[in-house]
């Protein structure tokens, strides 16, 4: 008996609330096949098509706000559970990984390469057999500057107007007004106002 007829929730469900889930769901694939194809679509569009580009940002993502500007190509896992304020960039090659919410504050900008990861799976080796799979929010900030190349782990809070430098691989929060970096990325100074 599935999960879902049996009462617990879909898998959707139970991803969503943090709980583990099976990505081999067939709601699951279906949604990310439908990202797949809006990604595609995107990455193969223009500079010239900023028009064509919002529309397809505005069906793939759970929200978008005004001025937001993804270099292609961009990946993601199901888009809609990516919320983005006004004024993202994102630079070429950043992947969001969006089995738990992502929410991206206004005025953020991201360097090339940059990844944002909520999936995550058992640590232990038989738990992870049984391939279900975990996911938890991220959340960053307004104002936030993330340097190329780094990686942002499952349950990471960016606060407002923090610098992530460049290849940092995030498995803390990051509080507000700081530069941060390294491996693991750590507080490097806190920024003065």
């Amino acid at each position: 008996m599935n999960a879902s007829s049996s009462g617990e929730g879909s898998e959707r469900q139970k991803m969503l609330a943090g709980q583990l889930y099976r990505a081999s769901d067939a709601e699951l694939k279906a949604a990310r096949r439908r990202a797949r194809r809006l990604t595609r679509r995107y990455n193969q569009t223009t500079e010239e098509e900023d028009e064509l580009r919002l529309q397809l940002l505005a069906e793939l993502f759970g929200r978008i706000g005004t001025g937001i500007e993804i270099e292609p190509p961009f990946a993601c896992d199901y888009g809609t559970n990516i919320h983005a304020g006004d004024g993202l960039y994102l630079n070429f090659g950043c992947v969001i990984l969006d089995c738990a919410r992502v929410d991206i504050g206004c005025h953020v900008q991201m360097g090339p390469g940059v990844h944002i990861y909520t999936a995550h799976h058992p640590t232990d080796p038989n738990a992870r057999a049984t391939e279900l799979e975990l996911a938890t929010p991220v959340r960053i900030g307004n104002q936030v500057w993330i340097g190329g190349g780094t990686i942002i782990c499952p349950g990471v809070t960016i606060g407002d107007g923090a610098t992530v430098g460049a290849g940092s691989v995030v498995v803390k929060d990051v509080p507000a007004r700081v530069v941060a970096a390294g491996n693991p990325c750590r507080i490097l100074r806190t920024l003065s106002g």
